[in-house]
Parts: structure tokens; C-alpha cells; sequence
């Protein structure tokens, strides 16, 4: 019996070893992503046009949070642009409050969207009917729960136009608005900030595309070559697809920091973020399931597992030689995850008192992700804005592992 528990906790410690050298090297990654990506502000700026700018903003049960939006968004500096804001079939006010702003300021453009056919995800779709009405050269895809600065229209389109980009999307502030949310986000940006890294994205030799959903600016001729909306018409991360296809199609695609500049929400309760984190899954399990398991295994391991395993190393510590060794590696890696929650805490402007909480919010986005796993080929797989997807039937491409 003692041999068999000497080999169970030298294969923990071999694996804590792996579990500390990758967080290590993420940690190196997040911080040079904070140091060296780039903020909205920086580029040299040039001689160039103004064109007319068609803000496409779809809303969907959005009357808490649509007003604030409209409002930043009416007072933007850029001289020519008009607001598309798409009612969605909302079921609350949302659509009446577009209304009202409409009636008073020509710049905004009521659409109701007609009926989401099947097949569809409902943002895409309402992103769709607000597009067959613009007639900017530029369209800014934002989201109704952003509040952005005045001058973030123009620093966007000079920036765009003074490096001749294709795309230009912003990283927001991410504004958490209950107690979960700011545990768990700080815990799950460790991968976003890694893995779908500005410093990732700029870097025309790596295949990583991505957009912020919440700010992506566009040219229209690109936007209609990548296939429009309709071509991601299925993927649940929709602003990831695209963001993809304009990287595989070699368009210029830029990600700056915008955090001072433009906020974006989240989650707004421990459903929606739970929902969240299953969104981020069911991509993966849809484009290949053995990844998939094998994605989440790696994210048990490096997320949660070393508490539990720390605590069960202290429990049994006098028991034989080989608990020393995986006491030692259990408190360097649970030491390590704390030093990620800590910097990306900061990163997302939280008090340091979430980052203690860590193990609870690396157990949320375990579980989260669990139930991605579990539930994407089932008739429910997700719950977004008041709509259930089934999406066994659609593979999905949005996120890749590459």
C-alpha cells in the first residue's frame, strides 16, 4: 500500500512541477501583455480622411443599461457618424427607450429586428439588420451595456486610418458588478490576457485573431469579404470567429488597450457569468471534444488543484517520505496562483482583497467549464439574453486551440 501512495504522490509532484513551470511562464506572458501592449493613444499620426463612422449597436433587454450607452455615445467629437441601435426583440423597455432617443436626435436609427430565422445566434442576427442599414465606410460594433469617452470615435478612426489597419478593436475596463464576478474574472482573464494577448493578435506570425465585442472598428469592404455577420451566424463567441477569419484572410487586425477609455460589463450576476464561462467551453467542445476534455483537465490542474492537493499533503505529511517533496511543490504552485490572481486583479482595477479569494473563483470557472463540457451537446447548451441555444448541430470555430 505505502508504494502505491509514493507513486501517486511522485506523479503529483511531477505534475505540480509542470502546474508551476506553465504558471511561471504565464505570469511572464500577462505581465509583458501589460507592459508592452499597446494603448489606443499610441501611433504616429497622419494626414487622412474622416469617413462617415455607422455605429451598429444591438440591444437586447438592455433598459438598465441602454441610456448610459446612448448617452457616451452621443457625445462623441468625430464629426460624421449615426448610431444604428437595434432593438432585438426585447421583452422589456429597451426598444421603447431607442425609440425616444430616436424621436430626438436624428443621429440615432431605430431597427427593429425582424424574427431571428433558425440557425442564428440572436446578436448576430440583429448585428445583420443594423449593418443592412448603415451606410458609413466604417462600421463600429459595440455593445449596449458600454459607456465610451468622447473622443473615442476619433482616436479609433485616426488610428485606423493613420496605419492604414483593416480592423482596430479596444480592450474595455471590465466593469463586475456582483460579488462572484470579481473573484472569478481575475482567474479566467489569466488566459484571455495570455492566450488572446494583444501582443498575440499584432503579431502577423502568430495565428491568434480576436475581437473585443464590446469595441471593434471595421472597414466595410473587409467586414463584406470576411462573409458579414451571416458567416459566423452560428458561433456563440462571435467576435472571436471574426476576428479569426479577417487574421486567416491576412487583412491588417490591431488590439490596443482602451481601458481608460471605453467600459464594458461582463457579467451582471453569478447566472450570467456562469453562462459566461460555459460560452468560452462549448466552442472548444464543438470544434474538437478530445481538446476539449483535455483543456479542461489542464485548467483543473492549473487553476485548483494545487489547494486541495496542498491540503491533503499537510493531512497525511508524516505518513511517508514522498509527502516533503509534494508539500514543497503544492505551496509554490498554490503560490504562483496567487501571484496571477494578484496581477490580473490590479489589471482589472478590483480591490487585491478578490485576489485572496482565488481558490473559490479557480473552483467557479472548474465548474463553469464542466458544465460547458457536459451540456453543449444538449438542447440547452446556453442561455444568453433571455434565449436557450441548442448547438449540436453547429460546429463551431470562434476559438481554437493553435
Amino acid at each position: 500500500m505505502e508504494l502505491v501512495v509514493e507513486a501517486f504522490n511522485y506523479t503529483l509532484v511531477a505534475i505540480l512541477v509542470l502546474v508551476a513551470v506553465t504558471w511561471i511562464s504565464l505570469i511572464r506572458s500577462m505581465y509583458q501583455t501589460f507592459q508592452k501592449a499597446p494603448f489606443l493613444e499610441d501611433y504616429e499620426q497622419t494626414i487622412h480622411d474622416t469617413p462617415k463612422v455607422s455605429i451598429i449597436l444591438p440591444a437586447r433587454n438592455e433598459e438598465d443599461y441602454i441610456k448610459k450607452c446612448l448617452d457616451s455615445l452621443l457625445k462623441q467629437d468625430y464629426p460624421d457618424y449615426e448610431i444604428i441601435a437595434i432593438d432585438d426583440s426585447s421583452e422589456d423597455s429597451t426598444g421603447h427607450i431607442i425609440e425616444e432617443y430616436a424621436k430626438n436626435n436624428s443621429k440615432i436609427i431605430h431597427v427593429k429586428a425582424r424574427s431571428k430565422p433558425d440557425g442564428w445566434m440572436g446578436k448576430n442576427w440583429a448585428c445583420m439588420e443594423g449593418y443592412r442599414k448603415a451606410s458609413g465606410e466604417l462600421l463600429l460594433f459595440t455593445d449596449s451595456d458600454t459607456e465610451h469617452s468622447s473622443n473615442l470615435l476619433s482616436l479609433a478612426v485616426s488610428h485606423l486610418m493613420s496605419l492604414n489597419l483593416d480592423v482596430l478593436t479596444v480592450i474595455p475596463k471590465m466593469l463586475c458588478l456582483d460579488r462572484w464576478t470579481k473573484i472569478t474574472l481575475p482567474m479566467i482573464s489569466t488566459f484571455l490576457h495570455t492566450r488572446f494577448s494583444a501582443l498575440r493578435v499584432n503579431n502577423p506570425t502568430k495565428k491568434t485573431g480576436y475581437f473585443f465585442g464590446s469595441f471593434f472598428i471595421i472597414k466595410r469592404e473587409i467586414y463584406e469579404s470576411v462573409g458579414t455577420h451571416e458567416g459566423v451566424k452560428q458561433e456563440i463567441v462571435e467576435d472571436g470567429a471574426l476576428g479569426l477569419k479577417v487574421k486567416e484572410s491576412g487583412f491588417k487586425l490591431r488590439m490596443v488597450r482602451g481601458e481608460h477609455l471605453i467600459s464594458a460589463v461582463w457579467a451582471r450576476d453569478f447566472s450570467g457569468l456562469w453562462h459566461a464561462l460555459k460560452r468560452l467551453m462549448v466552442p472548444f467542445y464543438l470544434h474538437n471534444g478530445g481538446i476539449a476534455v483535455g483543456i479542461f483537465f489542464a485548467v483543473l490542474f492549473l487553476l485548483f488543484m494545487p489547494f486541495p492537493i496542498l491540503a491533503y499533503s499537510i493531512t497525511f505529511f508524516d505518513s511517508t517520505n514522498s509527502f516533503f517533496p509534494l508539500f514543497i511543490i503544492s505551496i509554490v504552485s498554490s503560490f504562483l496562483i496567487y501571484i496571477a490572481a494578484i496581477v490580473e486583479t490590479k489589471g482589472l482595477f478590483l480591490k487585491l482583497s478578490y485576489a485572496s479569494l482565488c481558490p473559490i473563483g479557480s473552483f467557479i470557472v472548474v465548474g463553469g467549464f464542466l458544465s460547458g463540457i457536459l451540456y453543449a451537446k444538449s438542447d440547452a447548451a446556453v442561455l444568453w439574453r433571455g434565449r436557450t441555444y441548442s448547438m449540436k448541430e453547429h460546429a463551431q470555430s470562434s476559438i481554437q486551440v493553435q
